[in-house]
């Protein structure tokens, strides 16, 4: 009832707010340019080149979008209402699809060709889940709906990030995770946040209602030595590759570059722990997020 909006909400009992954010969902807030705390759009202080000029590590995921799409997606209907009235699809949404700015149905056109319903753009991939739809609750366009909130979510601001911070000459070293932990089901392939345990060493799932590598070869144990020695090596030197590797077949990490960009791949499956990759996958899906950042108010 203040004046002062703002005072108003210092005063305010405690409970009161307390039960009412807990009866919002929890991600729906964006950044709110005021000129002060948030200058600018962060599209565009990435375009001028307005941040702390640091080397950075900057990675996402493999299936990033299982954490974040809806289910029920069984038609290219059901994915364009998703993508353009924040999760109103059959069936019952995840909660995180809607905390990302819904498009004009103006650019619905181009998004659907950038993000066709194809082997080539799904998430979980095709040498996951093999070249099928899903014909449970998450729909028979979930994979196709996966991999745009992915990219929405993490990996186009991942790959956004990259290209900026290398355009001014920065050093960035970008990562793909792509090892399925004991109790992630097949159907979530790498999701979100599956790296944390590898990248902080913590093998016995400290913190964690499971510990990520049980019943799991010794290469996942020798996975998370490589990363979490990579992720020191770099807070003290500014240079992932600069301390000496246990693992001596495991490939330096490249610096990222506009003009041949690669990535390292972690992956517990592979002979070596990772490989580098080029990052150049969904291609026209990222570049068309990339370019309307403004339409996701970023």
């Amino acid at each position: 009832t203040a004046i002062d909006t703002l005072d108003c909400l210092r005063h305010a009992d405690y409970q009161i707010v307390n039960d009412f954010f807990n009866s919002t969902a929890g991600s729906n807030w964006q950044p709110i340019v005021d000129g002060d705390f948030i200058a600018r759009w962060g599209s565009q202080q990435l375009a001028e080149g307005a941040f702390v000029h640091v080397p950075i590590i900057d990675g996402a995921n493999s299936d990033e979008g299982t954490s974040f799409s809806s289910v029920g997606v069984n038609t290219t209907q059901d994915f364009a209402s998703d993508v353009t009235e924040l999760g109103k699809v059959p069936g019952e949404a995840t909660g995180y699809a809607g905390a990302s700015p819904s498009l004009a149905e103006s650019f619905l056109p181009e998004l659907l060709a950038a993000y066709p319903d194809g082997p080539e753009y799904w998430i979980p991939g095709v040498e996951e889940l093999g070249n099928t739809t899903m014909n449970d609750s998450r729909g028979a366009m979930y994979r196709r709906s996966a991999a745009y909130w992915g990219d929405v979510r993490i990996v186009a601001n991942r790959r956004g990030t990259c290209e900026a911070w290398t355009a001014r000459g920065i050093e960035a070293y970008s990562y793909r995770f792509n090892t399925r932990s004991t109790s992630t089901p097949v159907q979530a392939g790498v999701p979100h946040a599956e790296e944390i345990p590898y990248v902080f060493n913590n093998t016995r799932g400290l913190s964690r209602s499971t510990e990520p590598v049980q019943d799991q070869p010794q290469s996942y144990q020798e996975l998370a030595i490589l990363m979490s020695s990579t992720w020191a090596s770099f807070i003290h030197d500014r240079d992932p590759n600069s301390w000496m590797r246990t693992n001596e077949t495991s490939p330096r990490w490249p610096v990222y570059e506009l003009q041949d960009p690669k990535e390292i791949v972690w992956d517990a499956n592979v002979t070596t722990l990772s490989y580098v990759e080029d990052d150049t996958y969904r291609a026209k899906g990222i570049r068309f997020i990339l370019d309307h950042a403004f339409a996701y108010r970023r």
